[in-house]
């Protein structure tokens, strides 16, 4: 005889009576979260492109302003909060 048949089971199934509704997480943009950050007024900061390499051949005054973080614009803040729903 199987084992299964000689041990009773549960008499009763306990099932959630109170309906839950969560909704799903959102999932932030991974490719966003790795180039912005948010900051304490809403927006968000970055890094600059083009200050890896090949800075020989640029001013010094163009390699300063691409060391400096960018801040989002007044268009970019809401596409950027819908991509990072939890900041980042």
């Amino acid at each position: 005889m199987l084992l299964s048949r000689l041990l009773p089971g549960p008499a009763t199934r306990s099932f959630s009576t109170s309906a839950t509704l969560e909704f799903p997480k959102l999932k932030s943009h991974s490719g966003t979260k790795k180039r912005w950050k948010s900051i304490a007024n809403g927006r968000f900061k970055r890094q600059k492109a083009g200050a890896a390499h090949l800075n020989v051949n640029k001013s010094p005054s163009r390699k300063n302003s691409l060391m400096q973080t960018a801040i989002s614009h007044g268009f970019q803040t809401p596409l950027l909060q819908k991509l990072l729903p939890y900041g980042s």
